[in-house]
């Protein structure tokens, strides 16, 4: 995982004994049309360009207004920063490395590439994680704190300390080789006979950020799901109103990390196949096709780090408001005053502005639904 070779460890240490023979050079030279790799550069660039600038705008979008600074807009703040650090150094270096099978950037970065992609993959799935837990803690667990600004932070520190753990087996095990006369950046687990301490790494990695995270994700978004869509609304008229509103405001959010989660599932599940099947079965790598195979199945994970703002910007408005925002000087674009107020607006007046009654009386107060309404805000971005 990490730094694709289609060469490993096994295969270099076994050349020796396959340099006479007569398909050595078909399997360790991966030539290819022009055309070809002109293609998949245009894809992979698209990619990186959507990515890098979808994910700064959203981290522009929730630093830039105050109202946006949530505990939930932070883990999202933390998985765009982690999914566009992801396109911006580990995109193109794979797409070169994978096109020609060969290293040209040194040893310090070959470790590094061998330590980022884990560490930003685990940061993505457990910012998911983190939101889900957040929102299950929220609407299940309305009369809980919230999380502070204080303990966010030290979440997401704690998030990124491990994902550096994690990682660092692979930074510290990737070395340079040459394989018949190309260099190689790959990692040699010490005394791995048959390949067993890279079998166990690599269903480790994949159980950690990748299995449990979904699991929980999946168990705590059902839970939510269950409860709201099976809330009623209250019959006092003064609240059912407001309530309905927060309701549907809730049920969408829910439905946005829904297709987040899903969106993310689906991009990285060939990718850990692919490894997985390349630890118990040595020779996939041999194969003739295995080069389009990979940067096909790279570029579907890859691609996973530009949906999340496009997800956003379609399904929640103060995202969409936002864009047109930071792309107003775009002449197709054109943003209106309510766009400029969306961002900055508290639940009360986003409430106020839709013609929703405000919901605090003293009658209103004494009574329990008003009170589990009002712990809960009516935005959730």
């Amino acid at each position: 995982m990490g730094i694709f070779s289609i060469s490993n460890a096994s295969n270099i240490s076994q050349a020796e004994s396959l340099k006479d023979s007569s398909n050595w050079t078909a399997v360790t030279q991966f030539t290819q049309p022009g055309w070809r790799i002109a293609l998949w550069a245009i894809t992979y660039s698209f990619i990186v360009i959507t990515s890098i600038i979808g994910n700064i705008t959203i981290i522009w979008i929730i630093l830039a207004h105050r109202r946006m600074r949530t505990a939930t807009n932070y883990f999202i703040v933390n998985l765009a920063l982690s999914d566009l650090l992801m396109s911006a150094f580990n995109t193109i270096f794979n797409f070169i490395y994978a096109s020609h099978n060969v290293w040209y950037f040194g040893e310090e970065f070959c470790r590094f590439q061998n330590w980022f992609p884990i560490t930003a993959v685990f940061v993505s799935i457990y910012s998911m994680t983190a939101v889900a837990a957040e929102r299950y803690v929220a609407i299940i667990h309305p009369f809980k704190p919230r999380l502070s600004a204080g303990s966010t932070r030290v979440i997401i520190g704690m998030i990124w300390l491990v994902a550096f753990g994690l990682a660092f087996p692979q930074c510290f095990y990737a070395e340079i080789m040459t394989d018949n006369g190309t260099t190689k950046c790959i990692v040699v687990w010490p005394d791995d006979v048959g390949s067993k301490h890279q079998l166990t790494y690599h269903i480790a990695v994949i159980v950690l950020i990748y299995l449990l995270p979904l699991m929980v994700m999946f168990v705590a978004y059902s839970i939510i799901g269950i409860t709201l869509w099976s809330s009623a609304v209250p019959g006092n008229h003064l609240n059912s109103v407001r309530y309905e509103h927060q309701l549907n405001a809730k049920k969408k959010f829910v439905k946005t990390m829904v297709v987040v989660v899903i969106i993310f599932a689906v991009c990285w599940l060939p990718y850990h196949i692919y490894f997985i099947l390349g630890s118990f079965k040595e020779d996939i790598y041999q194969q003739k096709y295995i080069q389009q195979v990979y940067l096909a199945v790279f570029l579907l994970a890859m691609s996973s780090t530009m949906y999340n703002p496009i997800i956003y910007c379609c399904l929640n408005q103060r995202f969409r408001s936002g864009f047109k925002l930071a792309f107003r000087w775009c002449p197709c674009i054109k943003a209106t005053e309510k766009d400029k107020l969306q961002p900055s607006l508290t639940p009360t007046t986003a409430t106020q502005n839709r013609g929703v009654l405000p919901m605090r009386s003293k009658n209103q107060c004494s009574r329990p639904e008003a009170v589990l309404v009002s712990r809960i805000p009516v935005t959730l971005f």
